[in-house]
C-alpha cells in the first residue's frame, strides 16, 4: 500500500511539472505576423520612443539620447535589476535582433533566446501598443548610435532569479490585450488613453502594487510607495488632481512645473524630459485621459517622520 502511495505521489508530481513546465513556457511572435508590407515612419519611431522613456532607462548619459548602453540599476522589493543595452550594437545591444524578436520582446517578454523578460521591463504595458507603432520604434531604434558593452546580471534572492517562474506570473498579469479604442470618446481621448496606458506606461509607477508585484487592478493611478523604495508615487487619479485643468496638466508634461510653480523632481524629473520631446497634441491629449480618470482612493501614504 505504501508502495503504491509513493508510486501515486511520484505520478502526480510528475504530471504537475509537466503541466507547470507547459503552462509557463515563454510565448514569442512569429515572423509570419509581421508579414503585411510596412511603410517605417521614423517621425513616429522617434515619438514611441520618447513616450515609452526608453532614455530613462537605457541612457546613463542624460545629455545624450542617442547611447542606449543601459547598465542603470533598478531597485525593487524582488532584488535590482540592471537595465540591458539597447543601442544598436550587434554583439552588446539589440543590432542583430529580428523584428520579430523586438516585438515578442515588447509584447510577450520573451528574449530572443527564449527566455522570460523581468517586467521591470515594463511589457504589460507595452503589450498594448500597435504593430505599426512597434515596428517604427524598432527602426527609430536602429537608426541610433551602437554602444559596446553589456550591463550585469540581475542581483535577485531565490527564488526570484528562476526565470521560468515568470511564466506564472504572466498568466496572472499580462491578458496579451492590446488597446482597444472606446467609440464613445473622443479621438485625442483615445490618443491619450493609448499613449498613456501603451508607451507611456503611466501606470506602472502610479499604482500600488500587490505581494507578487502586480498592479492592483482597483486602485490602477492611484499611487503608492515608489517601486524603488524611496517616497511615494502620487495619486494622479481626480483623488489627486480634482483642482488641475487639462491645461495644467498638459504644462506639467511640458516642462515639468505643477499649478503651485514647483517643479517635479526624482523620476517625475525623468519622465518630464521625455514628454517634453512630444508634440504638444499628443501632451495635450495625455491630459485630456489624464484628467478623465475617476477619483480613486489609493493606499494610505504612510505619516511623515
Amino acid at each position: 500500500m505504501l508502495r503504491k502511495l509513493i508510486g501515486l505521489a511520484a505520478v502526480a508530481g510528475i504530471v504537475g511539472l509537466a503541466a507547470f513546465w507547459f503552462l509557463t513556457a515563454p510565448e514569442s511572435v512569429p515572423a509570419s505576423a509581421l508579414a503585411a508590407p510596412h511603410t517605417v515612419n521614423l517621425a513616429n519611431g522617434k515619438t514611441m520612443f520618447d513616450a515609452g522613456g526608453c532614455v530613462s532607462c537605457h541612457a546613463p548619459d542624460k545629455d545624450d539620447r542617442t547611447r542606449l548602453g543601459g547598465g542603470m540599476a533598478l531597485k525593487s522589493p524582488f532584488g535590482t535589476f540592471y537595465t540591458p543595452n539597447i543601442s544598436a550594437d550587434p554583439k552588446d545591444g539589440i543590432g542583430a535582433w529580428s523584428e520579430a524578436q523586438f516585438v515578442t520582446a515588447m509584447i510577450k517578454g520573451t528574449s530572443p533566446s527564449g527566455e522570460h523578460l523581468y517586467p521591470s521591463f515594463p511589457y504589460p504595458s507595452y503589450q498594448r501598443m500597435a504593430l505599426s507603432d512597434l515596428r517604427d520604434l524598432f527602426a527609430y531604434l536602429k537608426t541610433l548610435p551602437a554602444v559596446t558593452g553589456r550591463a550585469r546580471d540581475h542581483d535577485l534572492p531565490f527564488p526570484f532569479n528562476i526565470r521560468r517562474t515568470l511564466g506564472g506570473w504572466k498568466l496572472l498579469f499580462l491578458d496579451g490585450k492590446p488597446f482597444t479604442p472606446d467609440a464613445t470618446q473622443s479621438a485625442e481621448w483615445n490618443r491619450g488613453a493609448y499613449l498613456v496606458n501603451g508607451p507611456g506606461h503611466c501606470a506602472e509607477c502610479h499604482s500600488p502594487r500587490n505581494a507578487l508585484g502586480g498592479i492592483v487592478p482597483g486602485q490602477r493611478f492611484a499611487g503608492g510607495p515608489n517601486p524603488e523604495g524611496e517616497g511615494w508615487v502620487p495619486n494622479i487619479t481626480q483623488k489627486g488632481l480634482a483642482s488641475w485643468s487639462v491645461k495644467d496638466i498638459a504644462y506639467l508634461l511640458e516642462s515639468g512645473t505643477t499649478p503651485e510653480f514647483d517643479s517635479v523632481g526624482g523620476g517625475m524629473a525623468a519622465v518630464i524630459r521625455n514628454t517634453s520631446q512630444l508634440g504638444a497634441a499628443d501632451r495635450n491629449a495625455m491630459a485630456v485621459y489624464t484628467k478623465s480618470l475617476p477619483a480613486v482612493d489609493g493606499p494610505p501614504r504612510p505619516p511623515k517622520k
